[in-house]
């Protein structure tokens, strides 16, 4: 919030602001904000204040708080010298460099003497004291802020270009535009162009003056779609003057060598002619198929649009053939410079004819800017930059995870650790019937004889001090353990 001097009673005070400038400025931040957005209201933002006033977020220029009779006008307000935060408990640390809170006892309030009007203090026991704080300041686990990469101007051109042509597709029903435009020929910076650098009235706005309408054909427009106030042209009228005039802008639109809609675009646009019967679904697939163009032509189709709309609208102008109606004169005229195909087939003045009827109607709405495609890509790009919170504990975002890999390893490698991890369990189990006191000799042998000596032999990779040399002693005597000894030999070659 910008603090500066502000005078009022005849005396002035810095670093304040009044009522009015706080329910200006947080509305503002608030409709800005991702959080928020544009649909909040200023009697949302005053309501907002009255709590920041109520929690002495804000205090009067007299530090007065505590109620909730904010208002916007003139009054000056300021922020508290101190955080209006209440002071977390005190920290103990233990042998472990562990914390734990501290929370005050009974015995910690000294006795104060009261006179019988006066308010007394609330006295809290431990278990009331932790439940009051624990809820005003709030359980939050430790966590730590993820930034993201920061996107750059190229990865949003490429952004806004995907999205486009995917809402398009979408729109059109198809499972692919392959055949309708050659995507790579499009140029993404003609897009944000489209969406961002426009005029009031929604009109484009050219950087390069090179690019603009010739002054002389942007007068002539003007003098037509704003007859009879004429326009920038100062020449005396006559008949026949509003026909000379759209006769010059004719033959300037008539010469050029593209279509306006241009060769490239020119299948796309064709293709939306079948969803004419469905009118919501044609204006939202041309709004969308209207920012593939190049910046210049889109400015100029916008132009000669509204000359056209203004021109049939318009019941003071006089006809202008004497033949047909000024309407079908518009198309008749214009809707080969605004469609048609590389080739010139027959069937290109219906086609032609057809879509600038529509578009003609429609104008209002074709060449607006799509605003739900804007917001889906706003939206995408907002998530992408927006800083993430991670909480200790909670399970990481997907982008953030660190990946381990498979390490590649020799054939040799793969067969070492196949034996090996074959003759561990082989290992143990000798292990666990050597050390079994509670079996006999008898059972000893029996067990050994089921471990597959035969399969021992071929691996002899085995510690030698696992292997029984099955030979008991002829004389055997039985131990102070009750069981017979058995000799423990090296593993040599065999098993006897």
């Amino acid at each position: 919030m910008p603090l500066r001097r502000h005078r009022i009673h005849f005396r002035s005070y810095d670093g304040c602001f009044t009522a009015s400038e706080a329910v200006d400025w947080l509305h503002e931040l608030l409709r800005r904000n991702q959080n928020f957005g544009p649909e909040v209201t200023k009697a949302q933002t005053l309501q907002l204040l009255k709590k920041f006033l109520k929690n002495h977020v804000i205090e009067d220029i007299k530090g007065r708080w505590g109620n909730e009779d904010f208002q916007d006008n003139s009054h000056l307000y300021r922020f508290p010298p101190s955080s209006p935060l209440k002071p977390y408990p005190k920290k103990s640390y233990c042998k472990e460099n562990a914390f734990t809170l501290k929370f005050p006892k009974l015995d910690d309030y000294e006795p104060v003497m009261l006179q019988d009007n006066a308010v007394r203090p609330l006295v809290l026991n431990s278990e009331a004291w932790n439940k009051r704080h624990s809820i005003a300041i709030g359980e939050v686990p430790e966590c730590r802020l993820v930034h993201r990469k920061e996107i750059s101007s190229r990865n949003v051109e490429q952004i806004w270009k995907t999205m486009t042509l995917t809402h398009l597709q979408k729109i059109l029903g198809l499972d692919s535009l392959d055949g309708q435009l050659d995507s790579h020929s499009l140029n993404s910076k003609n897009i944000l162009h489209n969406v961002y650098k426009v005029n009031k009235q929604g009109v484009v706005i050219l950087e390069d003056k090179s690019e603009e309408l010739p002054h002389w054909v942007l007068s002539a427009m003007k003098c037509l779609a704003n007859w009879p106030n004429g326009g920038e042209l100062k020449q005396p009228m006559y008949p026949g003057f509003e026909r000379d005039v759209l006769k010059t802008v004719a033959d300037y639109f008539q010469k050029q060598k593209e279509p306006l809609l241009t060769f490239k675009l020119y299948d796309t646009f064709v293709s939306i002619l079948g969803l004419l019967q469905k009118q919501q679904v044609a204006t939202e697939a041309l709004q969308v198929c209207c920012l593939l163009l190049p910046r210049d032509n889109r400015r100029k189709l916008q132009l000669l649009m509204r000359m056209m709309t203004k021109i049939c609208r318009n019941t003071e102008i006089p006809p202008l053939n004497n033949a047909i109606g000024n309407r079908t004169l518009m198309v008749q005229t214009f809707s080969r410079c605004i469609l048609r195909s590389e080739d010139e087939v027959d069937l290109d003045e219906l086609l032609a004819t057809k879509l600038v009827t529509f578009m003609m109607d429609n104008s209002d709405e074709i060449l607006k800017v799509p605003v739900k495609l804007q917001t889906m890509v706003e939206e995408h790009l907002s998530h992408l930059r927006r800083v993430q919170i991670k909480y200790a504990g909670a399970d990481a975002d997907a982008s953030f995870v660190s990946h381990s890999y498979c390490k590649r390893i020799s054939k040799e490698e793969f067969e070492e650790q196949r034996t090996s991890s074959a003759q561990m369990p082989m290992a143990e189990l000798l292990e666990e019937i050597i050390k079994d006191t509670e079996l006999s000799v008898k059972e000893k042998k029996k067990k050994l004889k089921q471990s597959n000596p035969a399969e021992l032999e071929q691996k002899p990779q085995y510690p030698k001090h696992l292997f029984v040399k099955r030979k008991v002693r002829a004389h055997s005597k039985t131990s102070s353990y009750g069981v017979e000894d058995i000799t423990i030999e090296p593993f040599k070659r065999t098993v006897t």
